[in-house]
């Protein structure tokens, strides 16, 4: 990341309560891609169509994207390591519900109870790993870009490697190691005041819903809603018409995680030092979209396709980030408020995708799904074009400190 990481304290060289914190993290990103690679395994263990299937991810992004409209207001009254227990504590018990679930519309119920958890736990996570620093913070930073860029990398891989067991492996293997990370929280973290004896601010259940009614935010907003439909289309929806196994897909999704989280974490900040951040968004879209055509018109290669799914996490890496650093820099408003109000509505498009894509391949043809989600993501781009002016503030704004590149890239990624 940015030149002030160099001058840190040593990476390793920080308290018990960070490596917690850490460890969590990765288990945490690592339910992003944990269930791609047994997506079909499900269909067919419970006989269920790919359509029931895909509700998997919409349960758990509904809920995670309604929830983060309260997650800042919680955490703020009850602490971040209260937080941070409650949402562990959640996704252990939904995550092992799911691993002994008799049909698909349990598995589909519990996965929301996960999204609960989960997002109580993500949007804590930064600051309490900031605020555990001694030494300086930004060494804490690198290591939780690590972690971040780690669980997303790894989780589709050791779904993969536990889905070629039984499909319950992933979750009952999710559910033994958040149990860890969960006990390392209650040993090692404290509460209260961070390291610079701050304690949060308060804020208003409706400040995120209110956020929404700033012109910029409600572009960015609007621009990530069509946004997420390609991203969901290719991680979801790609499991299908490929046809590997278990650890087939699992390899493909660890190369599509790898290439994703190299982006998030250093390309994206590459690019938003040398030009605009809406001209790296007009870039970028355009280039999911294209992708995503191709990604239509090869469907019956799986070489290919496989080839497109890594180069779409590519893309996908920059823009989650610099879309969310563009949040943080749209308004005056608290960053958390920002967030939480662009999370709840971007997550509503990953919500619709998955299931819609299924349905489109059921009703026209396989590669109906990539072709509509090219063209929402000219919808997005055409939204962005559209409000440059309520943006002109985020082309203005200075590059981010270390802690705010790190809060984008947690943001961005927390689907």
């Amino acid at each position: 990341m940015s030149g002030g990481h160099a001058a840190s304290a040593s990476i390793l060289k920080q308290p018990k309560a960070v490596w917690a914190v850490a460890f969590s993290c990765v288990i945490a990103f690592m339910g992003i891609g944990l269930v791609d690679p047994i997506l079909p395994a499900i269909a067919e263990s419970l006989e269920a169509t790919p359509t029931q299937t895909e509700l998997l991810f919409t349960s758990y992004l509904l809920v995670t994207g309604i929830a983060m409209l309260g997650t800042s207001w919680v955490s703020s009254r009850i602490g971040a390591k209260k937080t941070l227990v409650i949402g562990l504590g959640i996704v252990v018990l939904f995550a092992a519900a799911a691993g002994m679930a008799q049909d698909v519309q349990s598995v589909i119920g519990f996965r929301a109870g996960w999204g609960l958890g989960n997002a109580l736990f993500i949007s804590t996570a930064l600051a309490t790993i900031v605020g555990a620093a001694a030494g300086g913070s930004g060494s804490a930073i690198i290591l939780y870009e690590a972690a971040l860029g780690l669980g997303i990398a790894i989780g589709p891989l050791l779904g993969g490697l536990l889905g070629t067991l039984s499909w319950r492996g992933p979750f009952f293997g999710t559910a033994v190691l958040m149990a860890i990370g969960l006990i390392a929280i209650l040993v090692f973290l404290t509460d209260g005041a961070d390291a610079a004896g701050r304690r949060p601010e308060r804020t208003r259940l409706s400040a995120p819903v209110r956020a929404l009614r700033q012109p910029a935010l409600a572009v960015l907003a609007a621009a990530a809603l069509f946004y997420n439909i390609g991203f969901f289309v290719l991680l979801a929806y790609s499991p299908f018409p490929l046809g590997f196994d278990a650890i087939g897909l699992g390899l493909t999704f660890f190369g599509w995680g790898v290439a994703l989280a190299i982006t998030s974490v250093f390309v994206a900040p590459l690019l938003t030092a040398r030009m605009p951040r809406t001209r790296v968004l007009w870039i970028a879209l355009p280039l999911l979209a294209v992708d995503l055509a191709v990604a239509g018109l090869v469907i019956d290669d799986p070489g290919a396709l496989v080839v497109c799914i890594v180069a779409g996490g590519l893309v996908l890496g920059v823009l989650n980030t610099v879309l969310t650093e563009c949040v943080m820099e749209a308004t005056d408003l608290q960053r958390s408020v920002a967030s939480s109000a662009y999370s709840a509505v971007r997550f509503l498009g990953g919500a619709v995708a998955p299931p819609a894509a299924a349905e489109l391949a059921r009703l026209i043809s396989p590669e109906a799904p990539y072709f509509a989600a090219a063209g929402s993501v000219i919808v997005a781009l055409a939204v962005v074009v559209a409000g440059h002016r309520a943006l002109r503030r985020v082309d203005d704004a200075a590059p981010e400190p270390a802690a705010v590149e790190a809060e984008a890239i947690t943001v961005g990624e927390g689907a």
